[in-house]
């Protein structure tokens, strides 16, 4: 009896066809297609999978499964990371309590009875252990983190640049860096960037048929608006004392080239000595830069300079610290009948690059200064007062030439600080990498070695140490309800700001910050560059809105510091370092050590300068006859 196969064939579309065989097997047509012999009478064929798609779906249950096996492992790892990370943090912290341990074990004398010389208790094992470095006049805990630091910065600067474009911050500040440690160079240029500047400013000494067509305020533009250098007074850029919601033009007592006015007047032995090495540092200078009649030059200057000094109030005097007797706001038609003999609004309209008002007004901090001055310019002779500039310019500027100008620089600071060991090289220009790229130095600074979650730690110290003296107001009888509540509201309003501004984190705003060329072969021409970007940034300022969360100091400066006219503290991360501060560190120990740093600062808003300052809904200005409070702070 013959049995009946049905074959089904796979085509593009599935098709039945019937097939008489007596094999019951399965076969290959002669067209290549597959067929399926089946014993059973099947009324309609089911579709098969073809070899390829099944390949296909294997693949994909592999590629899923390998995906969840790895999915798996991912997860085992960040559990295993997470649990590594609190183990880490916990080995961090018994590090950090050994540490601190190790700190105060060794820094005390336990020998000592802390009843009988406490001082002596807790830092005699310091004292011990800590001579004064031979290029320093004192030498502490701090000095010894500044040490620490600049090690850091150092080490940083000489890294590798990884944002190499042509306005990148990073590689300004390490191709500045650079160029200044590069002294073969410096040296071969000698003094020849120094003599190009005072050619750009005439020269030295005035020819007697041009003396006539000499123009004093043409020269004073060059020395303040070009070079930056403070001649006969200092012209800047400011808060307004008394309306801390704009800048105003500041005009103050400036141009001596010591530092102290007393300096001049050889009022007893050291100051002379200081004097006869200042006259040797003059005669050394100019007559590197080739000049004549070097003796008669230095006498005249040096007269100039004591004329200045004998009409210059001190710094230490309690005059200079009464802000609101200096203050002298006036109109530039005003100015100009204090100190007629310099062309104000000429000056100022060419820095400022407007055309001011005769309107405009202006602080002047020392004005009977300013009405001397003026005479002083007008009785002087033209050479004197040119050749006086001049070597304002080149004090200034002469720290970045050869070797010979800084040997000459080092003998005079050798005589005024006493100290025998010239500063290193990198130290030097660690310090000039401070002073013209400071933001963009401490962006490295802060990636490196300050934590985002130091901020809050930080902030909660100020906050407790804020706390405690607002409480203690309630326990003070000798004051009133009034001055009281002022206290608190001034204590409630201080603005706090820790370790960096947040813009420094942002490499593209970084950048905007240094827009101007810097190249390693050519350190003096980046002082330049620098000089006059940061001259065009303070102009800008007079007509922008005030930022108020501005820093007046890099974030890696170690300092910290109270602006009476903003209520406002600041504490960079260069002064939020072991062993002042550490976020692993027994808060006791952190309250010992930044803490007193903080209500040090804390302090400064009600001591004889914050005191002056009264605060509005907007701002903080100047006050005024407030007889009670003698000028002390109010608040809203």
């Amino acid at each position: 009896m013959e049995k009946t196969y049905s074959l089904t064939a796979h085509y593009d579309e599935f098709q039945e066809v019937k097939y008489v065989s007596k094999y019951n097997s399965s076969s290959t047509l002669s067209n290549g297609f597959n067929i399926q012999v089946s014993s059973k009478k099947q009324s309609k064929g089911v579709p098969r999978w073809s070899r390829r798609e099944t390949c296909l779906l294997s693949g994909l249950v592999f590629a899923v499964g390998l995906c969840v096996i790895l999915g798996c492992m991912l997860v085992l790892k960040y559990l295993s990371m997470d649990q590594e990370g609190q183990c880490l943090e916990e080995c961090q912290e018994k590090k950090a309590f050994m540490r601190a341990t190790t700190f105060i074990s060794s820094n005390i004398d336990p020998t000592i009875s802390p009843c009988t010389d406490f001082y002596s208790f807790a830092c005699g094992g310091w004292l011990r252990r800590h001579r004064i470095p031979e290029d320093k006049l004192i030498y502490g805990t701090i000095a010894a983190i500044g040490e620490q630091n600049e090690e850091k910065l150092q080490h940083l600067l000489l890294q590798p640049v990884r944002r190499k474009h042509k306005e990148s911050s990073e590689r300004k500040v390490k191709e500045f860096f650079r160029s200044c440690l590069n002294l073969k160079e410096i040296d071969r240029l000698g003094a020849l960037p120094m003599l190009h500047v005072l050619e750009d400013c005439g020269g030295w000494d005035v020819p007697e048929y041009t003396k006539h067509k000499w123009d004093f305020n043409e020269l004073l533009y060059k020395t303040q608006g070009v070079y930056s250098t403070a001649v006969f007074f200092s012209l800047t850029v400011n808060l307004d004392d008394k309306n801390s919601s704009r800048y105003v033009i500041r005009i103050d007592q400036d141009g001596l080239s010591l530092p102290e006015r007393t300096l001049y007047l050889g009022q007893d032995e050291d100051s002379e000595k200081i004097l006869v090495a200042y006259k040797q540092f003059m005669q050394k200078i100019l007559s590197l830069l080739g000049v004549e009649n070097v003796q008669k030059k230095v006498q005249e200057i040096l007269l100039l300079e004591q004329d200045l000094a004998n009409i210059t109030i001190s710094e230490f005097d309690d005059v200079r610290r009464d802000i609101s007797t200096m203050y002298n706001k006036v109109t530039i038609s005003q100015l100009q009948k204090i100190a007629p003999y310099i062309k104000w609004k000429r000056l100022l309209d060419r820095i400022f690059h407007e055309n001011f008002s005769e309107d405009e007004e202006i602080v002047v901090l020392a004005t009977d200064y300013m009405q001397k001055v003026s005479d002083m310019i007008h009785s002087t002779p033209t050479s004197v007062l040119h050749n006086y500039m001049l070597w304002r310019l080149v004090v200034v500027l002469s720290e970045h030439l050869s070797t010979p100008f800084r040997d000459a620089l080092h003998e005079l600071s050798k005589e005024m600080e006493e100290s025998e060991k010239q500063l290193e090289l990198g130290k030097v220009c660690l310090t000039q990498a401070n002073k013209h790229f400071g933001m963009a130095l401490g962006a490295l600074f802060v990636e490196e070695y300050f934590s985002s979650s130091s901020k809050a730690k930080v902030q909660q110290l100020v906050e407790d140490i804020k706390f405690i003296l607002d409480s203690r107001l309630d326990e003070l009888d000798w004051m009133d309800i009034e001055t009281k509540e002022a206290a608190r509201a001034k204590l409630k309003h201080m603005m706090v700001m820790i370790g960096y501004p947040d813009f420094l984190l942002k490499p593209e705003a970084m950048d905007k910050e240094y827009e101007f060329d810097v190249h390693e072969k050519t350190y003096f021409k980046n002082i330049l560059n620098s000089i006059r970007f940061s001259i065009k940034q303070s102009v800008k300022k007079i007509r922008q809105e005030v930022d108020k969360s501005a820093w007046l100091l890099p974030p890696q400066a170690l300092n910290a510091y109270y602006l009476p006219n903003k209520n406002q503290m600041v504490f960079p991360a260069g002064i939020l370092q072991p062993t002042l501060y550490d976020p692993y560190f027994p808060q006791s120990v952190n309250y010992g050590g930044i803490g007193t740093i903080i209500g040090h600062e804390l302090t400064h808003g009600y001591d004889d300068w914050g005191n002056f300052f009264i605060f509005s809904k907007k701002h903080f200005h100047l006050c005024q006859g407030i007889e009670k409070f003698k000028c002390t702070v109010i608040l809203e």
